[in-house]
């Protein structure tokens, strides 16, 4: 009976719903949520409760967290929201798409703990998520406010950020991980939805599957079906099945745009990130949100068959224990074989971790699972359950949790501290060593991460990274040909810049690959090959693969991210006209969207139309004063009309290696050599790798009469043109 009245109250809830567009849609084995609830009785009560069903709900009495009494938020950015009730509406007076106050309802809530937003409905079938929140922390944590997701910035209603933008928008944004079986509806053309969803929350079958064929399997009409009518057989032994089930919405990722997938494998669903700059630190430790599943896969923990229900109970999804016991229910051997001295029970005494019980550092986590903070207010820890190593932080510029706690010491202080309380352990070479060295541009580091590629016992996330550093060396026929798709798929990223036959080669066969997101991949590569000499049975492949690809992207557009891939894919084929289109679209859904821009602006360069890329780039340039990478495409720009002052100038508020080398040359044809000199010279020091650096300032030692430093500048370079120079100055010398 303890869980009678709590489900009967859910049932009710349901019961009261009114479905409004967005809205359900039972299809595809979908059922309604309460013939789940019906016999699972005790899973829906725990389900209830937790943060999976307050992913999404209506905004009415008993959802709605946040004070509505007629309260006020505003920043000294100018942002301001008025919360206020009108009868049993909840309302937010602020700034509109016109910039101008009115007053708009509250159609849902998402979220709860530590925060929850709020949906409005707009024109198009647009859910947009207004840019403040409520904190729904307890007050004496600094919780029961308001706050800014964007603390200190004001947005224009004409940028994307605004809360009437393109990134608040949550049809596009967070519908596919805060509903189940969810149809986003996006139609092109009109840059409209009709969204809509079999459960309105993460419910049952947003994890196990469409329930049909489990109740005739209960109902006995169904005695074949395999793992009891259910897609998902989350006590499937496969290493990492439960893990990537769940990595559908715990992992930074991009859609494939073919659905949820359930039952089968992740990359047949989305393309996950790898340990990239700017989202990971060099060492894999979490940088931007990047969610659980990335951090997890690095761990030994993962590599050993741990799930995420050995520590989450999925249905609640609260900690199965507190504090050190939660650790402990495993981490209790006779005692660790790397530190003998240390006792039985002992991991959650000063005895191992060295602080004052119950203070910070004595728990596990605070030590093994570091936090970040984000969205202002939601404390995440990284997941990769690593072992501290400050002694890291000089070679790979990542952060450690003993400094971060510490933070008046340096991290040579931390790692004498561990070398005294453990010894001096010995520890296998890490892979953040390597990884900072290739960001760095280290042309020695080629080596080191063809052997990362090439060492299945590391993590296959890891392995995947090399390559993508790697750029396509090392070793790509086996890459290509590797265990884990992940690997595969970033090899036949790698493969996209090769001569067409070598490119034929190797991506043919890719596209008979069992993921998705390989075949998609692969057929990207061979896009400019299709009718141009390919095997009859290859052709008709190709053909389909893409036409499949292009009607996801096109059914996915509603993100200038998609509409630049979708343009992307249209400019290889050779489809200037359509990519050119799909270009201006993702720029009429961001302005400030530079991959876009820069994209438009080569192309219209290369189809001749020199005039109008220079406008679009002055245009961005106006949005944005003094971005690098516009600036540098139009210095390209007015260099190629000959305006070389004009480019000068451009040229060098732009930054990077490649921008370094278009500066330097421009200098050199206006016969200032010194100025190119000291240019170049700056750009490597960037990128100590650059090979196009190297050679031309070896060039310009050379031209100077310097050929001991000209022969510097390109030793060890396997760069054809420093061969050549090297051959020339030793023929000379003789």
């Amino acid at each position: 009976m303890k869980y009678l009245i709590p489900i009967l109250l859910f049932l009710a809830t349901l019961a009261e719903a009114e479905p409004r567009p967005p809205g359900l849609r039972y299809d595809g084995g979908y059922v309604s949520q309460d013939r789940c609830t019906a016999c699972h009785t005790r899973e829906a009560a725990a389900w209830a409760t937790s943060h999976h069903s307050w992913s999404l709900r209506e905004a009415r009495e008993g959802n709605v967290l946040g004070n509505f009494d007629n309260v006020e938020f505003a920043d000294p950015s100018g942002v301001r929201m008025r919360f206020l009730r009108q009868g049993e509406h909840y309302v937010v007076n602020t700034e509109g798409e016109d910039g101008q106050r009115a007053d708009f309802p509250i159609a849902y809530t998402f979220g709860f703990d530590p925060l929850q937003q709020y949906l409005i409905e707009r024109p198009g079938g647009r859910l947009q998520s207004l840019t403040v929140a409520w904190d729904s922390r307890p007050r004496e944590a600094g919780g029961q406010r308001w706050f800014s997701l964007y603390p200190g910035q004001r947005f224009s209603p004409d940028d994307a950020l605004h809360w009437t933008g393109r990134y608040q928008n949550w049809n596009a944004m967070c519908a596919d991980c805060h509903s189940g079986n969810l149809r986003k509806g996006y139609d092109a053309a009109s840059d409209t939805f009709q969204t809509t969803w079999s459960e309105m929350a993460v419910g049952c079958q947003s994890c196990h599957g469409p329930g049909q064929r489990h109740l005739d399997w209960a109902a006995g009409t169904a005695n074949d079906a395999a793992n009891k009518g259910l897609a998902v057989d989350f006590h499937d032994p496969a290493k990492g099945y439960q893990v990537e089930q769940c990595a559908r919405c715990h992992s930074r990722r991009e859609t494939l745009g073919a659905g949820s997938q359930p039952g089968k494998p992740l990359l047949d669903a989305v393309r996950p990130v790898v340990l990239s700059p700017g989202l990971y630190h060099a060492d894999g430790q979490m940088l931007d949100e990047v969610f659980e599943y990335g951090s997890f896969t690095q761990s030994r923990m993962f590599e050993k068959g741990v799930t995420c229900s050995n520590c989450h109970e999925p249905h609640s999804t609260q900690l199965r224990a507190e504090g050190n016991d939660l650790c402990k229910a495993c981490h209790n051997p006779a005692g660790n074989p790397q530190f003998p001295s240390l006792r039985k029970n002992d991991y959650g005494s000063p005895r191992h971790h060295f602080h004052q019980a119950g203070a910070p550092g004595s728990q596990c986590v605070d030590c093994h699972m570091p936090p970040r903070t984000y969205m202002g207010v939601d404390a995440r820890r990284d997941h990769a359950l690593r072992i501290p190593r400050p002694d890291l932080d000089g070679r790979t510029a990542a952060p450690d949790a003993c400094t971060t706690c510490h933070q008046d010491r340096r991290a040579d202080w931390a790692a004498q501290a561990i070398e005294g309380w453990y010894g001096s352990p010995a520890r296998d070479a890490h892979y953040g060593e390597t990884f900072a060295r290739a960001r760095r541009h280290d042309p020695a580091v080629i080596r080191d991460l063809a052997q990362l590629i090439e060492d299945t016992t590391r993590p296959d996330i890891v392995r995947a990274t090399a390559v993508e550093l790697g750029g396509g060396q090392g070793n790509l026929p086996g890459a290509l040909q590797d265990g884990s798709a992940l690997v595969r798929l970033q090899a036949a990223r790698a493969v996209e810049g090769e001569a067409p036959a070598r490119r034929a080669q190797w991506l043919l066969p890719l596209l008979r690959d069992p993921s998705l997101a390989v075949r998609d991949q692969a057929a990207r590569g061979l896009a400019d090959l299709r009718d141009g000499g390919l095997a009859a049975a290859d052709n008709q492949r190709l053909g389909a693969q893409l036409a499949d690809h292009e009607q996801r992207l096109l059914a996915n557009a509603d993100l200038p991210a998609t509409r630049l891939n979708l343009a992307l894919l249209q400019e290889r084929q050779g489809r200037a006209a359509a990519a050119i289109d799909n270009y201006r679209q993702a720029l009429r859904q961001d302005a400030r969207y530079v991959p876009a821009r820069s994209a438009l602006a080569r192309l219209l360069m290369a189809q001749g139309q020199v005039g109008e890329a220079e406008q679009w780039l002055r245009a961005g340039l106006d949005l944005q004063k003094g971005e690098p990478e516009l600036a540098m495409a139009l210095g390209l720009v007015l260099a190629q009309q000959g305006r070389n002052d004009e480019a000068i100038a451009w040229l060098r508020q732009a930054r990077g290696g490649r921008a370094a080398y278009n500066l330097g040359l421009l200098l050199v044809r206006q016969g200032q050599l010194d100025d190119a000199s000291s240019v170049l010279l700056k750009g490597l020091e960037e990128e100590p790798g650059n090979a196009d650096l190297r050679y031309t300032l070896a060039w310009l030692s050379a031209k100077a009469g310097r050929p001991g430093e000209a022969l510097g500048y390109c030793a060890g370079s396997a760069d054809p043109r420093c061969v050549r120079l090297g051959q020339a100055l030793g023929a000379g010398s003789r």
